[in-house]
């Protein structure tokens, strides 16, 4: 019975862990917009619940009950689709992130993470350029030139600073000596690397940045001159996918900076859980922050910056870190 044991558990951790993500991603937009709302001195939702409370709620019932529209002469099938992908490479991104140390259950440690590959960075970067696809697909499949030249930034743009979000953690797998994020968390027992890596640190977290299309880097949406960019024909439920792996996404990404370089669950006092949750709530407000102060890049801006700039950082920080490593060693 040791597999059906383990395929149960398995189910009960991919419950738990999809509720609790699309239930932070619901409550991250009421945060996301209360922030803002101080930043530019003015109230925020108020009116759903107590304090607004239960304006998420209130979000989503909008959604699922507005009408879902589907443009003349789009291809209908992709079109439906392609929301999907972004949600879905978003949520299943986070079965490799280990949250806390292991749990003891009658006599058995049961690790707090989904599934722990020996190539989980991998596994990280296979589902974050998938999202590529589902931008690109439902740009192009909405028969609008205002989705179309949207869903073209957007792969421009996450392809560009895919290769930097890869070169910023090549001195992190030296370092761990791992493609394993439970390895990576473990090799931080000491210290975080963000001490040790500071320049990846910034490299990773930009790079990040561009890849989840937030202020400054939202390129493919741009309502100044593409109306809404490559969502701009989806209504309903079906924007709200997209919607939902963009907050989820940031999610993500807050998991993965504590992981890679904040030491991830580990911290003095506090329960592992507890630690790992601050880390990524701080990660996420640092990213509201950016939103509520800095303006839109242009484009050619975007692009010298990822290829100019990050990228040749990146290249050089491997080969500085491999250099230190060799003479360590040595």
């Amino acid at each position: 019975m040791g597999w059906l044991a383990g395929i149960i558990l398995l189910l009960i951790k991919l419950g738990v862990v999809l509720v609790v993500l699309l239930t932070a991603a619901a409550y991250l937009v009421y945060v996301e917009r209360k922030l803002l709302s101080r930043l530019q001195i003015r109230l925020g939702p108020n009116r759903a619940g107590p304090f607004g409370l239960l304006q998420p709620l209130a979000d989503a019932l909008k959604l699922l009950t507005k009408e879902d529209l589907v443009p003349e002469g789009a291809d209908r099938f992709i079109f439906l689709y392609a929301p999907g992908v972004v949600a879905a490479s978003a949520l299943l991104i986070f079965a490799v992130i280990p949250f806390g140390r292991g749990w003891m259950f009658m006599g058995h440690e049961i690790p707090m993470v989904v599934s722990d590959l020996n190539v989980g960075l991998l596994y990280v970067f296979a589902f974050s350029s998938l999202g590529v696809y589902g931008v690109a697909l439902g740009g192009w499949a909405s028969n609008s030139k205002y989705s179309l030249m949207g869903g073209i930034r957007g792969v421009a743009q996450m392809i560009s600073y895919e290769l930097s979000l890869g070169l910023s953690l090549v001195p992190v797998v030296m370092l761990a000596r791992s493609f394993s994020l439970v390895d990576i968390v473990a090799a931080q027992a000491h210290y975080p690397f963000i001490v040790l890596q500071p320049v990846a640190f910034i490299l990773f977290f930009i790079s990040a940045g561009a890849e989840i299309k937030r202020i400054p880097f939202d390129i493919p949406e741009a309502e100044n001159e593409l109306v809404a960019g490559f969502h701009t024909e989806y209504s309903g439920m079906r924007f709200g996918l997209f919607f939902l792996g963009e907050y989820v996404t940031m999610v993500v990404l807050g998991s993965l900076v504590a992981v890679f370089f904040l030491g991830g669950w580990r911290g003095p006092l506090l329960p592992p859980l507890v630690w790992f949750s601050i880390k990524v709530l701080a990660v996420v407000l640092v990213l509201i922050w950016i939103r509520g102060t800095l303006p839109r890049l242009r484009y050619d801006q975007l692009m010298h910056l990822g290829w100019k700039v990050l990228i040749p950082l990146g290249l050089i920080n491997i080969v500085v870190t491999g250099g230190v490593l060799l003479w360590w060693g040595s």
